[in-house]
C-alpha cells in the first residue's frame, strides 16, 4: 500500500482497518463513526457518548479520534487503540454503561466486551479495566491482514493510557491532573512505576516498553 504520510490517506486508512475489524470481531454490528485524527494530550483516543458529527442529509454519528501524537506506535497498538474505543461504541449501540467517574473508570463491563474481541486489559486503580494490550490472537490477525506501520505523528509530547473525559465513552481523552510537582510513570506491560518532577520520556528496561504517565 502507499505509505500514509497525509492525514487524509491515513483518516482513510483508518477507516479500512475500522470496517475490517467491525466484520470479524463484531458481525458488522457498529454504525459507522466519523474517525477524526486530533491532538489529545496524555491520551490515545476517545469516542464521543453522543453523535457529535451531522451531515447534510440529517445522519449522524459517534466521533472516534485517535491522538494525532500517538499515529507512530507500533500498528498493533494503534489497532488496539481503534478496537478498545469500538467496544465502547458498542456498548453505546447497547446502553451498557462500561464507565464512571465522567467517563474516566473502566469497570469489568469494558473488560469483559473487550477481552472478547482479543484485546489483554489489566487495571489501574486510577482508570479501572483500561490499560490496553493486543493479545497474541490480535497481533497473529493484524500479521494476517497486512496492516503496516503509519509513517507519520504529531509532536505533542507523550501521552498516557485510558484516560478519560466528560462526553467521552471510554476515557481515553484527557482530564485535568490533580496539582502535584510530580508525575507517576507507569509501564503498561509489568506495572513497574517511577515518579519524575517533570515531563519526561523513559523505559522500562524490563519490558522495553517506554512508560506512561497516569
Amino acid at each position: 500500500m502507499k505509505e500514509t504520510i497525509k492525514t487524509s490517506r491515513t483518516a482513510g486508512y483508518l477507516e479500512k482497518i475500522f470496517r475490517t475489524l467491525n466484520r470479524d470481531y463484531f458481525d458488522n454490528e457498529l454504525e459507522e463513526p466519523i474517525i477524526t485524527i486530533q491532538s489529545t494530550p496524555r491520551a490515545y483516543g476517545h469516542v464521543t457518548v453522543a453523535k457529535a458529527w451531522s451531515r447534510a442529509d440529517g445522519e449522524q454519528r459517534h466521533e472516534l479520534n485517535i491522538g494525532a501524537g500517538t499515529l507512530d506506535r507500533p500498528i498493533s497498538s494503534v489497532v488496539s487503540t481503534l478496537l478498545h474505543e469500538m467496544c465502547h461504541l458498542l456498548n453505546l449501540q447497547h446502553g451498557i454503561q462500561d464507565c464512571s467517574r465522567g467517563g474516566t473508570y473502566h469497570n469489568k463491563r469494558f473488560k469483559e466486551a473487550a477481552e472478547e474481541r482479543d484485546l489483554s486489559i489489566s487495571y489501574d486503580p486510577r482508570i479501572g479495566w483500561s490499560i490496553t494490550e493486543p493479545t497474541e490472537a490480535l497481533i497473529d490477525y493484524i500479521i494476517k491482514q497486512g496492516w503496516t506501520e503509519i509513517h507519520m505523528n504529531r509532536e505533542d509530547g507523550y501521552m498516557a493510557r485510558g484516560i478519560g473525559g466528560k462526553g467521552t465513552a471510554g476515557g481515553t481523552t484527557t482530564v485535568t491532573p490533580k496539582p502535584s510537582s510530580t508525575r507517576k510513570l507507569i509501564c503498561p506491560c509489568c506495572g513497574n512505576s517511577v515518579r519524575a518532577t517533570k515531563t519526561i520520556r523513559i523505559m522500562c528496561m524490563d519490558c522495553m516498553e517506554q512508560m506512561v504517565e497516569v
